[in-house]
């Protein structure tokens, strides 16, 4: 069985304050783009309960790759009974760039395994599963655009519809450390909800929809911010940094031609929700 994981990117993001167990609280509206890797799945000839995990297409990282593997050990171990399996997962969704797709792909791998191997998990024991890999995972067991609060896993699912305007991503292949990047915020409390904001027209997002990794990670990549800053000279409706970077998105009419003026080892796609 062959299956897609798609992206997403964060329709702004606030750190609302850091929980006693080292989390931090936030709210942010996760929204799905249709820009995907690919995640095949079979049952392995050879009986000897283990799984088979290898990659193609982007260089996979041994931190990154072991999540579609902890998804298959997870229910492994509450399903002893399932057979060995081969997983392989052809990557083309940038790594660490704030656009979800390891999360992405261990969320596919666990809805996955549900299906190819009939275990009846309703969607939200599935997502039960999905947190203990990582608190954005949820997200992508119902792949809806969706409120986020606690620590991105208590979702809401929001009406949201962008299907006017297309997306250009731009990642410019700058590694940013999530854990550091928490570690150089200062927690506040919002005037208004990200929930209030995204129901406003786009054109007041510009100056309402805010990204609080922003100010942090632009003053150590001035080149993320211009980026940014490039976007919205090109005609961006609204432009904004994906989770903690270091992606960069800008939503455009559909009818407005976008011109890729980028340094040629960037990462760029213009894509649909």
């Amino acid at each position: 069985m062959i299956v897609f994981p798609n992206c997403k990117i964060n329709l702004g993001l606030r750190i609302l304050r850091k929980r006693t167990d080292g989390f931090h609280d936030l709210e942010t509206v996760f929204f799905p783009l249709h820009f995907t890797d690919i995640l095949e799945l079979i049952e392995s000839p050879d009986n000897n309960s283990k799984l088979s995990f290898s990659t193609t297409g982007l260089p996979v990282e041994s931190n990154f790759d072991n999540l579609c593997a902890r998804a298959y050990e997870l229910l492994k171990k509450d399903f002893p009974q399932l057979p060995s399996a081969i997983i392989h997962l052809h990557k083309v969704i940038p790594l660490g760039g704030g656009l979800g797709g390891g999360s992405a792909d261990a969320a596919f791998t666990l809805k996955l395994m549900n299906e190819k191997f009939s275990l009846g998990l309703s969607t939200e024991k599935l997502i039960n599963y999905a947190l203990q890999i990582g608190s954005d995972c949820p997200f992508f067991i119902t792949n809806k655009a969706a409120y986020a609060t606690g620590r991105g896993e208590m979702l809401e699912q929001i009406n949201l519809d962008l299907s006017s305007f297309k997306f250009i991503v731009v990642n410019p292949g700058i590694a940013i450390s999530t854990s550091r990047a928490f570690s150089r915020i200062k927690p506040s409390l919002p005037s208004k909800s990200l929930k209030e904001i995204i129901q406003q027209p786009i054109i007041t997002w510009k100056h309402d929809l805010v990204n609080d990794f922003e100010k942090s990670i632009f003053n150590q990549f001035p080149e993320i911010e211009t980026i940014k800053n490039k976007l919205y000279d090109i005609g961006a409706t609204y432009a904004s940094m994906s989770g903690s970077g270091s992606t960069v998105y800008g939503i455009y009419e559909k009818k407005i031609s976008v011109p890729f003026d980028f340094p040629s080892h960037y990462f760029i796609r213009e894509l649909n929700s």
